[in-house]
């Protein structure tokens, strides 16, 4: 701990993938950002992680700056034996590690319905608290419990999390200058689709019912999707896989777009705000929030998705009401392909949505849309209370608040510097 100016400084150390275009890099720059955003709290160390394959990201800007900044300030402090005084550790609970006298885990959690056991064991043995993205992930770790017997006793035992969990949702971006994206749309209508092409995602079954449903009509649905990174040699394999499908399809007159490659946030954004854009369609089997989702819905896209896990938590306002087209599922066990061990357990559920509903769904949105009726005729109303609830000074405090408690002490220390009258 450090004495900067006459106030308290912790001295953490973020660990997670900063640098890298995945779930799990959004979430690390957001907790940086939530930290910076309380300069006189916290110094600010970082060890950057690499994500599966996932790429990098490429632009350069003040906050890129800063983070290579504070790698190197790490090195350095590392290598004059430097102690840190809490970690925060933005990566799955298999990987957390005891790296100072206080250890907060961040993680996605699950987009399943139980967590692994191996989580439990590292969550008691490890962290003193957890951080998770959505009401979802938190009531799969206080809820997931192992019977079995105590090999010292004998006894019935149980496993359980036993340190506090809380949930903290991720901001809104805004820009007041998007780019125009060179993009050509056959059809006024298109729905949108941003989801990594694995089966988590579900993509191919919405594909399939979307050209079921829209055979004949002037619909698209444009993919912007990729398989682990944004290279031609990813793109090659996502379009064949994608071609291959359609072509086992009948005959259609809606199109399917294949949208694949880096883009910036303000890219993204300006996607979703295309004037052919009209809808947002997510059918996966779960989510650990849903991040394109929330994008989606906080510009003003009215969404079509599953009506289970991370998304309800912005896809329903804060008394519970729905505010998207919700499409039936079934709970069953994850497919036998997916199952991850130590992550994925073969005996956890997520939701299978139904066929019949989504294409009822979709024809819903696309009525609504139409005629300015129902959810859609109130999308951009509802964007407007996403871009309140969620700002970013609301989600910075409660991400701060989440992560530590500033004692008695540190808040005289904070109080006596904003009396001191600088000469």
């Amino acid at each position: 701990m450090a004495f900067i100016g006459g106030s308290v400084k912790k001295k953490v150390l973020l660990k997670g993938p900063l640098l890298t275009r995945s779930g799990y890099g959004e979430q690390a720059r957001f907790a940086l950002r939530s930290l910076r955003s309380q300069p006189d709290l916290y110094d600010i160390f970082i060890q950057p992680l690499q994500w599966g394959k996932t790429s990098w990201i490429a632009t350069f800007g003040e906050e890129r700056a800063w983070i290579d900044a504070a790698i190197e300030k790490t090195i350095a402090y590392i290598q004059q034996g430097g102690q840190f005084d809490i970690s925060l550790q933005v990566t799955i609970p298999n990987e957390w590690e005891k790296l100072a006298p206080v250890n907060v885990g961040y993680t996605a959690g699950i987009e399943t319905s139980k967590v692994a056991a191996e989580w439990l064991i590292k969550a008691n043995e490890i962290v003193d608290n957890i951080i998770v993205v959505s009401g979802h992930s938190k009531y799969g770790f206080e809820n997931t419990v192992y019977t079995g017997v105590d090999q010292r006793t004998q006894q019935p035992a149980e496993l359980r999390l036993n340190v506090p969990v809380t949930s903290v949702n991720y901001p809104v971006k805004t820009y007041t200058d998007l780019p125009e994206l060179p993009i050509t749309l056959d059809y006024d209508f298109n729905f949108l689709a941003v989801a990594q092409y694995g089966p988590r995602k579900n993509l191919n079954n919405t594909i399939k019912w979307f050209i079921e449903e829209f055979q004949d009509e002037e619909v698209g649905l444009v993919l912007k999707t990729n398989l682990m990174k944004n290279c031609l040699m990813d793109r090659e394999q996502v379009k064949n896989q994608v071609t291959q499908l359609v072509r086992s399809l009948p005959e259609h007159k809606c199109k399917i777009y294949l949208l694949h490659g880096d883009m910036t946030d303000e890219e993204m954004h300006s996607l979703y705000q295309h004037p052919q854009m009209k809808a947002f369609l997510a059918l996966p089997h779960g989510e650990g929030f849903g991040l394109p989702i929330f994008e989606a819905a906080y510009t003003g896209l009215p969404v079509v998705a599953t009506g289970w896990s991370g998304q309800l938590d912005f896809l329903c306002d804060e008394d519970g009401n729905e505010h998207f087209y919700n499409v039936a599922f079934d709970l069953a066990p994850v497919q036998k392909e997916v199952v991850w061990k130590g992550v994925l357990i073969q005996e956890s559920m997520w939701a299978f949505p139904r066929e019949v509903s989504a294409k009822e769904k979709m024809r819903e949105c696309y009525e609504d849309v139409t005629n300015a009726t129902g959810y859609a005729a109130a999308a951009c109303e509802y964007s407007t209370q996403l871009l309140d609830r969620f700002s970013d000074e609301n989600m910075y405090k409660q991400f701060c608040d989440a992560f530590y408690t500033v004692s008695e002490e540190e808040q005289e220390w904070q109080q006596t510097l904003s009396e001191i009258e600088i000469l």
